[in-house]
């Protein structure tokens, strides 16, 4: 069969992709557009944004492989996957964007009122960026050798580049529009061949091919050595991963407030639990009709195989070609995220030169040149590892760091630098071993054996507790502004409160302490071009009549009502 097809989507797909961020490009001129879009993105565009981001080569290609190899038990990675923006809308959404960071460790900063908080937090959202880039080349590589024979290094290249050249020039304004276009080809690309391989099904006779898969062992659950630990300790991974990723999280701040922070998270929940049947099916089908493919090593492939196997001629090519153009857009759009989220913290932290706009746009494309370098090096490193296997791990990661540190760091008032910064480097560390472990292939025996494979069981409870201990052993040294933060998280935007003049921009300018009665931000220290729309009582006008950062004065409120102590 000629693939000649398919190679066209691909490069369309790119043009595509390239072309959608160019128009962008145009709307982007602050540092505000480049990290957040300047707030300014409505809950529907942001939905399909974070649809198109987050369902990732794992999703596109990895979920119907694991289906079609291991059955029923891999049905909690979809479940799961999903179920996480439930606890995202519940507990963590709204404050998260009330918060006004631009990053993870932006909000770090803000709530511990610690820099070596912040620079742990930086150093583990690098960590888990780089791993979940890892799969979507892999992806990339795969899907080009399918279709084409290539080496796996092209394909990775190929996204490498294009990633690249959409981030460079409009930094998340650009991304935004890529990904939001990238979902809805995805969902197109999958739904379509489905109809036509359903109605193939329907005139088949006979039962399915089993080939070298047991049938008892794909139906029944909890069937092989360990399952209950492994498959309670992928839920909870899952779960609770979800809101610990960098790129997932950096997508709540572009909303203009909270409430649109709910509604764009109660959208991806229906946009998800739709697109997650269409995997499914295809691993079900893989059974029919090309369950050889697990004995052969290439299950990932089966979403892209299937056509050829059932259908002959041009009907056979134009549906690989549209599911080769839907898995090249899954690449590019969970990766543009990535870099975005990632080379937006390095640039804050690592590699910024001055504090002008132009300085900042500068380092933010240094560090994405540097994201994708290092990322591509780690694919090379890291090619026995499936596609899903590196996202679950990475999950895990996500799951024992940053989710314990927002869901405690939002709702309990206890939480102080030195418990964050400990839970960050125990569940870091347990989970990242498991990661090296697995990467490298040393594994172990027995009962620690099983921990490395899935770490998050033991790892996130872990987490959890040292915070919570490490917290109230130091509860004397809680931060010190924590009450003028809580209401910063939780007062609705509309109750006009002195919520604390904190700029993610000028988090290591923050004022010296001293007589807060008489201190006003000076007037040159805002600069008029990166004025975003935020809630009353954050902007920059804002800072101008009130004490800077830090500051233990009475609240603000509105006209005519009573004032209240912090």
């Amino acid at each position: 069969m000629s693939n000649t097809a398919s190679i066209v989507a691909v490069i369309l797909v790119s043009i595509t992709s390239l072309a959608v961020g160019a128009f962008g490009l145009r709307l982007s001129r602050t540092m505000s557009d480049f990290y957040v879009a300047s707030r300014g993105v409505s809950p529907v565009l942001n939905a399909s944004a974070i649809s198109g981001e987050y369902l990732s080569a794992a999703s596109f290609l990895g979920v119907a492989g694991l289906i079609l190899a291991r059955g029923v038990d891999m049905l909690w990675l979809p479940i799961g996957w999903t179920a996480g923006y439930l606890l995202l809308l519940v507990f963590v959404a709204a404050p998260l964007r009330r918060s006004g960071a631009y990053t993870l460790p932006d909000f770090a900063q803000l709530r511990l009122e610690s820099v070596v908080a912040r620079r742990v937090s930086s150093l583990l959202v690098v960590a888990i960026g780089l791993l979940y880039l890892i799969p979507q080349f892999q992806g990339a590589g795969l899907t080009l050798r399918t279709l084409t024979g290539a080496p796996s290094w092209a394909g990775q290249l190929v996204v490498a580049l294009v990633v690249c050249l959409n981030v460079l020039p409009g930094g998340m304004r650009s991304v935004t529009l890529v990904q939001a276009f990238h979902y809805w080809l995805k969902l197109f690309a999958l739904l379509t061949p489905l109809f036509f391989l359903l109605g193939a099904l329907g005139s088949r006779s006979g039962g399915p091919d089993v080939g070298a898969v047991f049938a008892s062992d794909w139906v029944e659950p909890l069937g092989g050595e360990n399952a209950l630990y492994l498959t309670y300790s992928l839920v909870l991974a899952t779960f609770f991963g979800t809101m610990g990723l960098p790129h997932v999280v950096v997508r709540f701040y572009t909303n203009p407030d909270g409430r649109a922070s709910r509604r764009t998270t109660l959208a991806v929940l229906v946009i998800l639990s739709g697109f997650y049947l269409l995997p499914v099916a295809y691993g079900a089908l893989g059974r029919w009709f090309a369950s050889d493919l697990v004995a052969a090593g290439r299950a990932d492939s089966v979403v892209l195989e299937l056509p050829s196997r059932v259908f002959d001629g041009p009907l056979a090519e134009g549906l690989t070609a549209l599911l080769a153009a839907g898995a090249f857009a899954a690449f590019l759009s969970t990766s543009t995220g990535l870099v975005v989220s990632v080379a937006g913290v390095l640039s804050q932290d690592l590699v910024r030169w001055g504090g002008g706009h132009r300085q900042g746009i500068r380092a933010f494309r240094v560090s994405t040149v540097i994201v994708v370098a290092v990322s591509l090096g780690l694919t090379f490193v890291a090619v026995g590892v499936p596609v899903a296997r590196a996202v679950e791990l990475t999950f895990a990661v996500a799951a024992s760091t940053f989710c314990p540190m927002l869901l405690l760091g939002i709702w309990w008032r206890g939480l102080t630098a030195v418990g964050a910064i400990a839970g960050l480097v125990v569940g870091g560390g347990l989970s990242m071993g498991a990661v090296l472990s697995t990467t490298f292939g040393h594994g172990s025996d027995g009962w620690f054996g099983v921990v490395m494979t899935q770490p998050a069981a033991v790892s996130v409870p872990l987490s959890f507790a040292t915070m919570v201990l490490v917290s109230l052993a130091t509860r004397s040294r809680t931060p010190e502004h924590v009450s003028q933060t809580m209401v910063r998280l939780h007062a609705p935007e509309h109750i006009d409160l002195n919520r604390g003049s904190f700029h993610p921009e000028r988090w290591n300018r923050r004022p010296a302490r001293t007589d807060t009665s008489s201190v006003r931000v000076p007037e040159q220290a805002e600069a008029p071009e990166e004025r975003e729309p935020d809630h009353p009582g954050t902007g920059p006008s804002a800072a101008r009549e009130r004490p800077a950062y830090g500051s233990v004065g009475p609240t603000a409120r509105r006209p005519g009502t009573t004032v209240r102590r912090s």
